[in-house]
């Protein structure tokens, strides 16, 4: 009996010693008994830590978002409510209440800056009318913000801050661009944070849209939503290419139809503000309309396309190139022109005082006219009936 016991305690000793060894050098044969006996296994893959810098996934856009995105600002905008001139008097109020206690109104919209300076493009319909504007920017900074000067021909402004270290954007060359190519979006939509969506392009010159009086808009699919407006639309190397600024929508949010105004006319309009506190537009003293087959029928033009000048300003810089009613305008300079609002936003772009050449089509021949226009009125007069 003795001999068995011995026998015994030497067996639980030399098995004790081998779970030792086991627990020891081999622990994950321990873990899985005991995980299979509460019965199941998870086995995951972790990546390394540690490993240096992430390396973008091929076809992410995070490098140009990181480039672009330190440079777009959100705008606050609010407005005073004026009181009702009747607000003091009981009887109003009895009727209609404390108006005069009112909430100020409150808007919000994104901005791009675009000089170290600390000049910002914007929409101008994001702080119009706005007695205090307040920029955030992506760093967590904020400033009370100055208005240079405002276009609303373009719907577009300029607004000034006074920090240090300011990121700017790149200005990329939108006369580049192609339908296809790929974009981004930047903005504030909604107030909920700067926020980056992708898209193509999807058209070019877009105009006649009644958005302002100078369209050449990009049209993309990025998605675009309120408080986009004024924000940046960059091409994949994170290059400013154009101002976001409006949506087609039937429900207030993206339906894939959004316009932005070309980097090009947003650096002229910019330079025009802070050099000469105005933007300087040519202009060639003329009256066109959309060519027509009864137009052309009437002025028996040959013609197919262009825009066809029914009046000439006497002594103007048309007139004085040669350019008579009747004449279709096919082309400013290398730019081919369609309709009224294409050969508006093509000589406005024209420098005042440099000539360029007009191909125009007169009759049946095509001539090459060199027109020197003047400077676009501020304010044109419009023509009275009989006038």
């Amino acid at each position: 009996m003795k001999r068995l016991w011995l026998l015994f305690s030497q067996a639980v000793t030399v098995l004790l010693a081998a779970f030792f060894v086991v627990a020891t050098l081999k622990p994950q044969w321990v873990q899985r008994g005991a995980a299979s006996s509460l019965g199941g296994v998870v086995s995951i893959i972790e990546a390394p830590v540690g490993g240096g810098p992430a390396v973008p996934a091929p076809g992410s856009y995070s490098a140009a978002a990181q480039k672009a995105s330190p440079a777009v600002v959100s705008i606050n905008t609010s407005k005073a409510v004026r009181p009702h001139p009747y607000s003091n008097d009981p009887f109003f109020r009895f009727f209609f209440g404390d108006q005069a206690q009112s909430q100020p109104q409150v808007g919000l919209g994104s901005g791009v800056i675009v000089s170290p300076e600390g000049y910002i493009l914007t929409n101008n319909h994001v702080i119009e009318s706005a007695d205090e504007i307040e920029v955030h920017l992506a760093d967590g900074r904020q400033a009370l913000a100055k208005v240079i000067g405002t276009d609303p021909d373009t719907d577009l402004a300029v607004l000034k801050i006074d920090l240090d270290r300011l990121p700017v954007i790149v200005i990329g060359d939108s006369d580049q661009l192609l339908v296809g190519d790929q974009v981004l979006a930047i903005g504030n939509p909604f107030g909920v944070g700067q926020t980056v969506t992708s898209g193509i392009v999807s058209a070019l010159g877009r105009n006649q849209l009644d958005i302002s009086t100078f369209e050449n808009f990009i049209q993309t699919d990025a998605a675009i939503n309120p408080g986009n407006s004024g924000g940046a639309l960059v091409d994949i190397n994170g290059n400013l290419l154009g101002i976001n600024t409006a949506i087609y929508s039937r429900s207030g949010g993206s339906m894939g139809i959004g316009f932005a105004i070309p980097a090009s006319m947003a650096k002229l309009v910019l330079e025009g503000i802070v050099r000469d506190g105005k933007v300087t537009r040519g202009w060639i003293g003329v009256e066109p309309s959309d060519l027509s087959p009864e137009l052309a029928e009437t002025f028996g033009v040959k013609a197919s396309s262009g825009v066809i000048i029914t009046g000439v300003l006497q002594n103007g810089p048309a007139a004085q190139a040669g350019i008579r009613p009747g004449d279709v305008i096919t082309e400013v300079g290398d730019r081919k022109v369609a309709n009224f609002k294409e050969l508006l936003t093509a000589v406005a772009n024209l420098r005042p005082g440099t000539a360029s050449p007009f191909t125009v089509q007169r009759g049946s021949d095509t001539l090459s006219l060199q027109v020197t226009p003047g400077t676009r009125p501020s304010q044109p007069v419009r023509r009275m009936p009989g006038q």
